[in-house]
């Protein structure tokens, strides 16, 4: 579903969300639902374009956004990704991400164009949890139902002064027993977590800040500028520290492939160290390694 079409001429504007963003965004790609922009800065913003749907999504919304994260994560020059949704729609109303559409939904899933039912969410889900790269959220208006779980598995998440949060699941016969509750309880408490899925009550930005949803509340007119602000401080700092911090952080949660991630850092380290490189061209040379001037510290 997703094309691989040339770049957009870099000149075309998108009005993505409002406020002057110093950046030169130049679009990549050519979706339907999902628009891909580049900075030469080294930040990528991935959105959401179905503001119609309060940028709900659907299967096809799914692969898209899959397809974008995923050439992001294959570019060395990107190290940070602005997450976000497009707005307002014609009624004026702001969205992050209002979950699943449920317009879409059948038996098993949520069908695709050839009418076969999807949870396709679920591998986006996994996705933006292990790019080697920051996420961060730029959430105006709703992050509602899956589009909270979407923003909460965001490495970090600025929220407009309009923005809301809430699940919806037991209210229209859905849940998320995966990220959706145990990461969410990671970050706002077992006793909170329970509350939200349990009552599916809305909170506003600054309930949200409170309870460690969150990390900094703004004036919508500067939620772009301020994810970028926060993508330049991030983009100052050690790429492998960066990587090898997000892998860290999420090994203690994420079992078996959490460490997985971890050590997948960490052979890449090896790779580049002296004692690495003679073990290979050993291997090559067929001829035994010689580890000796290698302290055991």
């Amino acid at each position: 579903m997703a094309a691989a079409e040339p770049a957009e001429p870099a000149e075309q504007k998108r009005l993505v969300l409002p406020g002057n963003c110093p950046i030169n965004w130049k679009p990549q790609g050519n979706y339907q639902d999902v628009l891909l922009d580049l900075s030469d800065e080294g930040i990528a913003r991935i959105a959401i374009n179905r503001p119609e749907k309060r940028n709900a999504f659907r299967p096809r919304t799914v692969v898209e956004l899959y397809d974008a994260f995923s050439r992001v994560r294959e570019n060395p020059r990107i190290g940070v990704i602005l997450f976000t949704g497009v707005g307002p729609s014609a009624d004026g109303v702001y969205s992050f991400c209002a979950g699943g559409d449920q317009s879409v939904r059948g038996d098993g899933g949520y069908l695709d164009e050839e009418g076969v039912p999807r949870l396709n969410v679920l591998d986006l889900q996994r996705l933006i949890r292990s790019i080697p790269k920051v996420v961060i959220a730029l959430v105006a208006g709703y992050a509602i139902g899956g589009g909270q779980v979407l923003h909460l598995l965001c490495d970090l998440s600025l929220a407009a002064e309009n923005a809301q949060f809430g699940q919806t699941g037991p209210r229209v016969g859905s849940f998320d027993a995966g990220f959706g509750c145990s990461h969410l309880a990671r970050l706002v408490g077992q006793r909170k977590a329970r509350e939200i899925w349990f009552l599916c009550r809305r909170y506003n930005a600054h309930q949200a800040l409170a309870m460690g949803l969150v990390n900094e509340v703004v004036p919508l007119f500067h939620l772009q500028n301020e994810g970028v602000q926060w993508a330049l401080e991030i983009l100052q700092h050690s790429p492998t520290a960066i990587r090898c911090l997000k892998a860290a952080f999420n090994a203690e949660t994420d079992g078996m492939a959490g460490l997985q991630e971890l050590a997948g850092q960490a052979t890449h380290l090896f790779y580049k160290t002296e004692e690495g490189k003679e073990g290979q061209q050993a291997f090559i040379e067929k001829r035994p390694p010689d580890f000796t001037g290698v302290p055991w510290l």
